[in-house]
């Protein structure tokens, strides 16, 4: 679920000014790391295709790139042969591109068309309606139905395995949990989305694939990004410590997502499928 070691420049060492009342300490601090990383796609006999490049924090780098195609609906998973970095004849950081190699040949047109421009704040920008998105990502079905114990107990799930925050207090975190509350994967990055798109590409080579029984936890807010992301992997559930905005309720809605804000202390606010929450012990059902 976590890894034993927190990966190479997952995070660093910068030198401080710590300022507290009337005192003054020169000291070092631990920061999170934050670095571009290319993916580019291949498929047989072809030269690689640049997708995209992204901020991130080091690290998970091959289930980033494969998350990233999968929740951007350019793969669909089984096609992935392996992931190769780049050259260290050609760069200083060998890890900050992907290259993911493809049993079919990979559509550069899909690129060209849709202008993939990514940041680790906003995730990608200039992206197709959500017309086009609804496209790639069908309503999801059913699901499961779960405890309103279970998805209160979920922050201090996600917060208490969050590794990297411990030593930096500045990286978003990516849960996902099965119906009963216990946690499958995590990953954590200076960006949400680049976090689930960690989380998923985790699954996706681990073939844990597809994840319709999974609930999904994020630091942090619920923008549109995250909903289509999960949209795309087939995660019914999705829940957040802070506020989504309108076009997450808007397009969870449409993707027949439920979609969870304000998850704190005893309370959370249900945004749209509420359905998949069960709540009987509080209307007197049952």
């Amino acid at each position: 679920m976590t890894d034993s070691v927190l990966p190479t420049r997952h995070v660093t060492t910068a030198r401080i000014v710590a300022v507290r009342g009337s005192s003054l300490e020169y000291r070092a601090d631990r920061v999170v790391g934050e670095e571009p990383l290319e993916i580019r796609a291949a498929g047989p006999g072809q030269d690689p295709v640049a997708v995209a490049v992204t901020m991130r924090t080091p690290g998970n780098e091959d289930e980033l790139a494969v998350g990233f195609l999968r929740t951007e609906g350019l793969i669909e998973g089984p096609e992935v042969l392996r992931i190769e970095a780049g050259s260290p004849a050609e760069m200083n950081q060998p890890d900050d591109r992907a290259t993911v190699r493809l049993s079919r040949a990979f559509d550069a047109s899909v690129v060209a068309e849709r202008h993939f421009v990514a940041t680790a704040a906003c995730g990608i920008c200039g992206k197709a309606s959500l017309d086009e998105v609804a496209i790639r990502a069908a309503p999801l079905g059913p699901g499961p139905v779960v405890r309103r114990q279970v998805i209160l107990a979920l922050p201090d799930l996600l917060r208490g395995a969050q590794r990297a925050f411990n030593e930096t207090g500045g990286l978003h975190a990516a849960g996902l949990f099965n119906p009963d509350g216990q946690l499958v994967a995590i990953r954590e990055d200076v960006g949400r989305h680049i976090a689930l798109d960690k989380l998923v590409g985790s699954q996706v080579l681990a073939k844990a694939m597809p994840l319709g029984q999974r609930i999904l936890m994020v630091s942090g807010r619920v923008s549109f990004e995250i909903i289509q992301k999960a949209a795309v992997a087939g995660i019914p559930i999705v829940c957040a410590i802070s506020a989504p905005s309108d076009l997450a309720v808007e397009s969870a809605d449409r993707l027949g997502v439920t979609l969870v804000g304000f998850l704190r202390g005893d309370g959370f606010n249900v945004y749209a499928h509420d359905e998949r929450i069960d709540l009987r012990d509080l209307v007197g059902w049952g």
